[in-house]
């Protein structure tokens, strides 16, 4: 990680990890509170980034042949109660309306923390045979959960996500989908667009989703060595579709209870992606998931400097670069360096009348320091190359901080001492429920369970063949 202009700025990156956090947030202009405590507003830049990450996974999601939904805010707490596992791992954090129009509902509505039990209802009133599966739903929306301790971003009352539903004949058709969600569009997405290593794996019985027979997760490290769960799929077996009643008629006649799954991700990405690969200068943001991937800065702001700015950002434009130009006459040309530093623009492109001059432009990278000249003709190719080179480097940083911070231990205190500063990877034999009890004392949880040689595990892998991975997180 780079140093940078902004280091003056920010809080130190190494010693007051949560307060350059939120200095991040503040200059880079990504998110602040809203009026109500625990509510976020997302400022334009993120929400860009945040689009691009929904278009990309909106994308993979409907390659998997889930179709999009959109259902009501408010759920009837009714609803809720028929799934009792589910509605007690969301009771501390539902927000109820009680009153609306004047007057006390005769039924409280639920502000939806989750939409699983009104998918539910609907796919039972959807499915009645056998050619109605697999149904795939998803929807993108947003959610309450309310947060006593929120942090933008990472936990707040009120956040953005997608979650997809879907219905199946057989435990292993859920299975297998949920399998495919988890690893062809959220691990890949993180990892070759938002430039994240995960270790893709599954919950241990104790950190499963409320009413779950199975959670696969993706856990990244961020850049105090904590871990952030990035994204979840999960196995419902058929206690959902017993709960609602979602059944269908099979080829002979015979109504059958079907399996089914759920799956989410959400503005937490975010958070993740300032917190993998930001440093003292500020944000990095990887190219493919930038809104800004090269900014134009006019050293000076001449007529002629100015116009050669925006015929470059054109080029760049059509070269299949998104490019924004910066030609105010304020602040100075330093602050306004610093600026699109803290922004984590991948690439800046300096101009000047002496540049000019000379049929020239200087190239920095975000993640450098050192700068290079580059003719006008060739700007573009350089700039296409480089943010390639500028993805590959960040996934590959991120890589090598994940796999130097991990270590391999044999006991319950030698895993506790390393998720200090990182993860360790531990056999769950010699872990078991006893030992989640004891990292628990020390604010230590298992993020994900895999296999030995680090695959995700599938049902006929038992508990005792597997490692944990454990970590402090947020």
């Amino acid at each position: 990680m780079t140093g940078g202009n902004g280091s003056g700025v920010l809080a130190s990156f190494e010693d007051d990890f949560p307060r350059w956090y939120q200095d991040v947030l503040e200059k880079a202009q990504l998110a602040e509170n809203g009026p109500v405590r625990g509510t976020m507003v997302i400022r334009p830049y993120a929400y860009a980034i945040w689009e691009r990450m929904q278009a990309d996974l909106d994308a993979r999601i409907k390659a998997t042949g889930a179709e999009n939904v959109y259902l009501p805010l408010f759920i009837p707490q009714a609803f809720l109660e028929r799934e009792a596992e589910h509605v007690e791992g969301f009771s501390p954090e539902l927000a109820v309306v009680t009153h609306a129009g004047g007057k006390e509902l005769t039924e409280p509505a639920v502000v939806r923390p989750t939409s699983e039990t009104v998918f539910g209802e609907l796919m039972a009133k959807w499915i009645q045979s056998h050619r109605d599966l697999p149904m795939k739903l998803n929807q993108w929306a947003n959610v309450v959960r309310w947060e006593l301790r929120p942090r933008l971003f990472l936990r707040t009352s009120e956040f953005l996500w997608q979650e997809g539903h879907t219905a199946h004949a057989t435990r292993e058709d859920a299975a297998a989908y949920a399998r495919r969600i988890h690893l062809d569009v959220y691990r890949d997405f993180l990892q070759d667009v938002l430039a994240v290593p995960v270790f893709a794996g599954v919950k241990s019985p104790r950190e499963r989703f409320a009413g779950a027979v199975n959670t696969l997760t993706c856990e990244a490290m961020m850049g105090d060595g904590k871990a952030l769960q990035m994204a979840t799929s999960h196995e419902l077996g058929q206690n959902f579709a017993r709960a609602f009643n979602i059944g269908y008629s099979d080829t002979d006649g015979v109504v059958q209870t079907c399996w089914t799954t759920s799956w989410g991700s959400s503005t937490r990405m975010m958070g993740g992606l300032i917190m993998v690969h930001g440093d003292q200068a500020g944000l990095q943001v990887p190219p493919r998931i930038a809104a800004v991937q090269a900014v134009v800065v006019a050293v000076k702001t001449d007529e002629r400097t100015v116009a050669a700015a925006e015929s470059l950002v054109g080029v760049l434009n059509t070269a299949g670069v998104r490019a924004r130009v910066d030609v105010r006459s304020t602040p100075s040309f330093g602050r306004r360096v610093v600026e699109w530093e803290l922004k984590g623009v991948p690439v800046r492109v300096e101009i000047g009348p002496r540049d000019l001059d000379a049929g020239q432009a200087t190239l920095a990278r975000r993640d450098e320091t050192a700068k290079s000249t580059v003719q006008l003709v060739d700007v573009a190719t350089e700039v296409v190359q480089t943010l390639e080179q500028i993805q590959s480097g960040l996934f590959a940083a991120a890589a090598s901080r994940l796999r130097e911070n991990t270590v391999s231990v044999g006991t319950v205190d030698e895993a506790i001492a390393a998720a200090r500063s990182g993860f360790a990877r531990i056999p769950y034999a010699a872990l078991g429920e006893t030992g989640e009890d004891a990292l628990a004392d020390h604010a230590v949880t298992v993020r994900c369970l895999q296999t030995q040689d680090g695959d995700l595990p599938t049902a006929s892998d038992s508990l005792d063949a597997l490692d944990a991975v454990v970590a402090r997180s947020y």
